[in-house]
Formats: structure tokens, sequence, C-alpha cells
């Protein structure tokens, strides 16, 4: 996966420490965060988060009691997109034989 590349990855991990900032603020972990800004996008996407620990089932639920004001969904939209995010998610033969993850 070109994404985590040693290079694209270093600067990949650039976007964490402002994406840290927001989770902190809003009072939930990374993973909540995540699944809360999926779930405030549009009604028909449903996460689907997979896990090994029952624990972190229980905090991905609490995922659906963060409720995100358009201005922080905002702020996750500008941090993290096909701009910020260096390297594609696979590598070029694979690529052609996917019909999404492109921009």
């Amino acid at each position: 996966m070109p994404r985590f590349s040693s290079e694209n990855y270093t600067r990949n991990l650039q976007l964490l420490d402002a994406y840290g900032e927001i989770a902190g603020e809003e009072g939930c972990t990374w993973a909540q965060l995540a699944l809360a800004w999926l779930l405030a996008k549009e009604t028909f996407i449903v996460p689907i988060p997979g896990t090994r620990h029952p624990s972190h089932v229980i905090e991905n639920t609490g995922a659906a009691d963060i409720p995100l004001a358009p201005s922080v969904v905002k702020r996750l939209d500008a941090l993290i997109n096909e701009h910020t995010v260096t390297g594609d998610r696979y590598n070029e033969s694979t690529q052609q034989e996917i019909d999404t993850e492109s921009f």
C-alpha cells in the first residue's frame, strides 16, 4: 500500500497531531472521532468498524453519542482529504480491479 511506504507514512503521520487535538476537544478517542465523523457526513453512510477486543466494541458504539458540530466536520474534512493524505491507498495493479477509492 503506497500510502504506508516510508516516505508517505512519515508525511501522513504529521496529520495526526491536529487530529488528536480535535479528538481531545470533543472528549473522545481517535476511533470514536473517526466513526462520529462518518456518522455526521451522510445518513446513508454506515460505518462498520472491526475489532478483536470486546472493549473496543463498547468504545466504538459510543461514537453514536458524539454529535459533531458542522464546524468540526469542516475542520476534519480540511485536515484529512485527498489533497492532504500522501500516497495512493492501493498499488497500481490492485487499483485497476477497484471501482472506488479514486479522486
